[in-house]
């Protein structure tokens, strides 16, 4: 019997993630571990999964769309998806100790909603800076491109197989400063949830060789966010994002700082 607590949670975080590509381990692990109870490294599990199979429903109405950027998206796994199968390892071999996993993520956890508020305080500074360096050193710029996005990667395949946060918010600032001129917003949407799959599906796989993965959690969870994500993508153009971005850096901000003064 699907848990009604489980499926509003999933409905608020589809929603969010189809309407701006962000909102989804950002918001749903501190939901699972702090609201629902859960145990950091199952909650982390379980997002990872829960993310993968909202986010195909988003991306299918992108491909639809045309609003994905496949090159991006193979750039970035190139760096994230290595990146996660040597974290998810090192999760495995020091998983004995499920203590020291589970500080070791929350710390983390903390430490990544902080930046992901951070990161979408300044998107739009982030996105200028990008755009007058594409414009004035345009050679050097599009050199350093390709290289930057695989490190992009890296950074994003480990944090988000340490805390599953970090692939929609971080990644969609990111893509913003290195492509200011050739994303539009849906097309930044869209590229983020083509990424976020692949890549919680490997960074789910060491959660799910160790058990860390509720399934009775996840399909309540889905039942709520896989209508809520369709809806949310075919809004996501018309999204008030000016509006929806302060309010949600500033609810991860003080989310963030709770785990970490906790």
């Amino acid at each position: 019997m699907p848990d009604p607590h489980s499926i509003v949670a999933g409905a608020l975080v589809g929603l969010l993630v189809g309407l701006t590509g962000i909102g989804g381990g950002a918001l749903m692990t501190p939901i699972l571990v702090l609201i629902l109870g859960t145990a950091p490294k199952t909650a982390v599990g379980t997002d990872l999964f829960f993310a993968a199979i909202t986010k195909i429903a988003g991306v299918a109405v992108h491909g639809q769309r045309g609003t994905i950027d496949w090159q991006i998206c193979r750039r970035l796994a190139a760096g994230s998806l290595p990146a996660a199968l040597l974290t998810g390892l090192a999760l495995h071999l020091f998983g004995r100790n499920a203590l020291k996993v589970d500080t070791v993520i929350m710390h983390s956890l903390g430490y990544m909603l902080a930046l992901t508020a951070v990161g979408l305080l300044f998107k739009t500074r982030l996105h200028n800076l990008g755009r007058n360096l594409r414009i004035d050193h345009v050679e050097r710029f599009k050199y350093l491109q390709g290289p930057l996005t695989v490190l992009a990667g890296i950074f994003l395949g480990v944090v988000v197989t340490l805390t599953s946060v970090g692939a929609g918010a971080l990644g969609t600032v990111m893509m913003l400063y290195l492509y200011p001129l050739r994303l539009t917003p849906s097309k930044v949407v869209g590229t983020d949830l083509a990424h976020a799959i692949p890549l919680a599906l490997v960074a789910g796989i060491s959660h799910w060789l160790a058990g860390s993965v509720n399934y009775q959690l996840l399909f309540s969870l889905l039942c709520g966010s896989i209508p809520a994500v369709i809806v949310g993508s075919w809004l996501s153009a018309r999204a008030p994002e000016a509006l929806l971005r302060p309010i949600l850096a500033l609810l991860l901000l003080l989310t963030g700082l709770k785990i970490l003064l906790a």
